[in-house]
C-alpha cells in the first residue's frame, strides 16, 4: 500500500491489525481477565485495544497490551507495528 509519512503509515497499520487480528479474545491486564473486543485509532493517532470486563471498558495502547499464550491469529501485525515504532513496550 502507498503510505506517505508517519500518519498514513500508522493508519495503514491500524487497518491491517483491525483486518487480521482475530477478535474477540481474552487476556489479562494487571492480573484481571478482560476481553479485547475491537481495535481503534484515536484522534491522537494511537492504536488502542478496547478491552471490556462486564460493563467496564478501557482503551489500552496495543503496544502495552499483554497478549495471551498462545497469541490470537493476526498478532503478527501488532509485532510489525511494534518494530515500526522502534518500541519494545508490552514486554
Amino acid at each position: 500500500m502507498d503510505a506517505y509519512g508517519d500518519s498514513e503509515q500508522r493508519t495503514g497499520f491500524h487497518c491491517m491489525i483491525e483486518e487480521h487480528l482475530e477478535l474477540p479474545f481474552t487476556t489479562e491486564v494487571l492480573g484481571i481477565g478482560v476481553t479485547v473486543e475491537r481495535i481503534e485509532l484515536t484522534d491522537a493517532e494511537e492504536i488502542v485495544a478496547i478491552c471490556t470486563r462486564g460493563k467496564a471498558r478501557q482503551a489500552i495502547p496495543v503496544l502495552d497490551l499483554p497478549l495471551p499464550t498462545p497469541p490470537p491469529p493476526g498478532y503478527e501485525w501488532i509485532e510489525a507495528y511494534r518494530r515500526w515504532t522502534g518500541g519494545a513496550r508490552g514486554d
